[in-house]
């Protein structure tokens, strides 16, 4: 029996118009679709007129099914990985089932599509050949700092997620370490009230200038000497 292969499909990460036609065909030819939230995945295939069984894979799935997953690949599955929006295994799930497929020789194929980390630094006019990725900062200020500290001499622009509750404490935080440095905050990007806000630390925003709501990516300006435009 010929095996099966697995699909990484990158979904919109607001607006339903970045939905691709190959993702679209690919979703409609899949045996399964593997969801973060079915709920959020149902709704988004419901949109594109698309009926096909779902299962979860989130953090909590246990290995032994994700094994399972593999298995039916290797059977000869056609498997769809499909996160809450963006790109899948960014700081979503599906890492897991990619590894064993690919130890396995299972063929793995990405269907590219929006992703919050490039758009964010697409708009925020700094330096984005390096750049580092840092997802969610721990909670407490502790384990935060030993995260950001290594980096406070680094070069690279660094990007996180944060939730709308705590960007402030973040940003004061990074901050803190960093040194005056130039940051943009993107706030639900791609969609209807997205926002694109640029400042430099230790300036922080207000909640008239930032709303406290919606999606947030940080973007941070690495450490560099200004260009000499004279």
């Amino acid at each position: 029996m010929d095996k099966g292969q697995l699909y990484v499909v990158a979904g919109p990460i607001g607006n339903l118009q970045d939905i691709s036609q190959r993702m679209r065909d690919v979703l409609t030819s899949t045996d399964l679709v593997l969801a973060e939230d079915t709920r959020v995945t149902g709704k988004l295939l419901a949109h594109m007129g698309i009926k096909i069984p779902q299962a979860t894979l989130n953090d909590y799935t246990n290995p032994h099914k994700i094994a399972e997953f593999r298995d039916e690949i290797a059977e000869g599955k056609t498997i769809a990985i499909l996160s809450d929006a963006g790109t899948p295994t960014i700081s979503d799930p599906g890492t897991q089932l990619i590894d064993l497929c690919l130890d396995s020789d299972i063929t793995v194929t990405p269907i590219p599509g929006p992703s919050a980390v490039s758009t964010a630094l697409s708009a925020s006019g700094f330096f984005a050949q390096r750049y580092a990725f840092l997802g969610f900062l721990p909670r407490k200020p502790g384990p935060a700092k030993k995260v950001i500290e290594p980096l406070a001499d680094s070069s690279f622009t660094l990007v996180l997620f944060e939730s709308p509750h705590r960007f402030q404490k973040t940003l004061a935080l990074c901050a803190e370490i960093l040194g005056p440095r130039r940051y943009v905050i993107a706030r639900e990007l791609t969609k209807m009230n997205e926002q694109i806000y640029r400042g430099t630390f230790p300036e922080i925003p207000t909640e008239k200038q930032v709303p406290h709501k919606g999606e947030f990516t940080l973007v941070i300006e690495g450490s560099r000497k200004p260009l000499d435009l004279e």
